[in-house]
């Protein structure tokens, strides 16, 4: 799971969560861990909201501490917004090559799939797959010899081709 960035500290979500009710509102938080100090901070999942307005499935994943849940909440802009949080992504996503015996080939046809979107530039993902740097990745694009339907040097979160011809 990606770890959250508040100004420059890191807190990486373990998917626990609390939950405050009084008597008709509950409160409810997502339990972050400062990795500089050690301590752990709230991330504000909903406040004194009306117990009836949530859904019994949503209290359930609460108090079960469903670590899917923090994922798909952390992925939540509106939850990312109302607590000035923006996620870190880095070390979080790798390109599986299958090894370097198929690099040598004259074509090689990658389907990258995404199980959560992920912001990269394919042409980062490439180069580290590949084991090629950046400016080659960009270089063979601009030869015609890196080939896909999405812009290579912009941000994407989603699943995408590519042809590397040697």
């Amino acid at each position: 799971m990606a770890a959250l960035r508040a100004a420059t500290q890191h807190f990486p979500a373990n998917g626990k969560f609390r939950a405050n009710a009084h008597h008709k509102l509950i409160d409810a938080w997502l339990l972050v861990l400062c990795t500089a100090c050690g301590d752990t901070a709230k991330l504000t999942v909903f406040e004194r909201t009306r117990v009836r307005s949530v859904r019994p499935r949503l209290l359930d994943r609460l108090h079960g501490n469903d670590p899917a849940l923090a994922a798909e909440l952390l992925q939540d802009p509106g939850v990312r917004r109302r607590n000035r949080v923006a996620l870190d992504w880095a070390g979080a996503w790798r390109l599986d090559t299958g090894g370097s015996d198929h690099l040598d080939r004259e074509v090689i046809d990658v389907s990258v799939r995404f199980a959560a979107p992920i912001p990269v530039r394919p042409v980062r993902l490439i180069a580290e797959g590949c084991g090629l740097s950046r400016a080659e990745v960009e270089r063979l694009a601009a030869e015609g010899k890196v080939v896909s339907a999405v812009r290579l040097g912009a941000r994407l979160g989603s699943d995408f081709t590519f042809t590397l011809k040697r």
